[in-house]
């Protein structure tokens, strides 16, 4: 794929504030896959969300187990074709429609940030939006990396000889233009075979987007986004993490620790299998002691279906013995990377909590206790027509991917003919479908 191997993800074109549009959501995780089909539709000025320029209206929705992944990423691609096919066309029955794009989101690959600056001489003495576009241009291009892909370019802030915090150049007097961007990367393996996973359902991915990223524009409040929030998608197979400072997006990481792994714990530690042991962490899991746990007893089935094999019963201090750690050690490790993060100096910032494996019983007092912050349990906010089962915390990278189309604009991308000239192809999609056929 000649785009990627040049580190440009792709990037969808930002939705007109006064125009409908219908968009399709693909979330492909460890544990499930999620479509969304939705119409965005203009609404005026409005006190709370006020960066969304339309509202969301669900019509279409589709979901079923992942198959073929691991951590995030693909590892049988004709499986994990086969669910992907399965949850858009759950979608596309129920909104009647059949969709011809996704916008894709991505949590695995190493999710990583890196600060990057560039200045150039202001053409004339006033910024100009062609002053803004050759000065993003030279920012991102310093963040190019072998084996490494751009998922996200945000302009951070910019300075005019030497000022810094300007959040809006243009009309501004000046001889040198400066910016600061904030570029999130992931591995290119990670992006390329997942985003051939989808092509091969003959679908165009509008967008590539970080899965944390989008969860904190789904969960997160103006006021949150703006004082310092971090959004921690705890999925099956990855942790990620999207910090929050001044409304943008200012740092991203993740690690390849879940909610798979806390039920991989139950199934060796009761010895039980790991369907059964999911069931047994989704019913009874909890990270909290309480005086009963060593009286309420949990029923583990036999792990043969030989009938002479009984059930065994254990109390749910055994459990919560074998859950607590595993979830303490995901803990200390977002715990670490928010040290490191813009975040640090904001000691009262608000930890989100998203993802399936957020839902454990008492998480949000165990995080508060290892962060010392405030954590709260995040869950879509402004989406209409979803069905009930799309409203929890484990959807909230789904609905993201609806509003992630009016904040696109946010984000620096190369022009199509700027990119026909760094590839030395054709269109970008003309290179995606010549690759995927070569891959055949």
């Amino acid at each position: 794929m000649n785009a990627l191997r040049y580190g440009l993800t792709p990037k969808m074109k930002p939705i007109a504030p006064r125009r409908s549009a219908l968009v399709a959501a693909l979330d492909v995780g460890s544990s499930k896959v999620v479509c969304l089909i939705a119409r965005l539709r203009p609404h005026g000025p409005q006190q709370v969300l006020t960066r969304r320029s339309h509202a969301i209206e669900v019509i279409g929705f589709g979901h079923t187990g992942a198959r073929g992944m691991k951590a995030g990423g693909v590892v049988n691609l004709a499986q994990a074709e086969e669910a992907i096919r399965q949850a858009v066309d759950a979608a596309e029955q129920m909104a009647s429609v059949e969709i011809e794009s996704v916008v894709l989101s991505l949590s695995a690959g190493r999710l990583a940030s890196e600060l990057f600056a560039a200045d150039i001489d202001i053409v004339g003495s006033i910024v100009s939006e062609s002053d803004i576009s050759r000065v993003l241009a030279a920012g991102s291009r310093h963040s190019l990396r072998d084996g490494r892909a751009v998922l996200h370019s945000l302009p951070v802030g910019y300075s005019i000889d030497g000022v810094d915090g300007i959040r809006d150049p243009r009309g501004m007097l000046g001889s040198r233009f400066g910016v600061d961007m904030h570029v999130a990367t992931t591995d290119i393996a990670a992006a390329r075979n997942l985003m051939l996973a989808v092509e091969r359902c003959h679908l165009d991915v509008e967008a590539m987007v970080a899965s944390p990223y989008v969860a904190g524009l789904a969960v997160l409040a103006d006021d949150e986004a703006d004082l310092g929030s971090a959004v921690v998608d705890m999925g099956a197979g990855t942790t990620t993490i999207a910090v929050f400072l001044g409304g943008r997006l200012v740092h991203l990481e993740g690690f390849a620790l879940g909610g798979h792994h806390v039920t991989m714990d139950i199934a060796r530690g009761l010895n039980a299998r790991v369907a059964d042991a999911e069931r047994i962490k989704t019913l009874y899991g909890t990270v909290l002691s309480g005086g009963s746990d060593e009286r309420d007893m949990v029923t583990v089935p036999p792990l043969s279906e030989d009938e002479r094999e009984q059930a065994q019963f254990v109390p749910r201090a055994a459990l919560v013995n074998i859950i607590k750690p595993r979830v303490e050690e995901i803990l200390e490790m977002v715990r670490d990377r928010l040290a490191a993060s813009a975040i640090a100096a904001e000691q009262r910032g608000h930890v989100i909590l998203t993802g399936g494996a957020s839902q454990l019983a008492g998480l949000p007092d165990l995080a508060s206790h290892i962060l010392g912050r405030p954590v709260r349990i995040g869950r879509p906010l402004g989406i209409a027509g979803a069905p009930d089962a799309a409203k929890g915390p484990a959807f909230a990278v789904a609905a993201g991917l609806l509003v992630y189309p009016q904040a696109a604009h946010l984000e620096h991308s190369e022009s199509r003919r700027k990119r026909q000239l760094m590839t030395g192809t054709g269109g970008y999609f003309a290179r995606v479908g010549r690759w995927l056929r070569e891959s055949l």
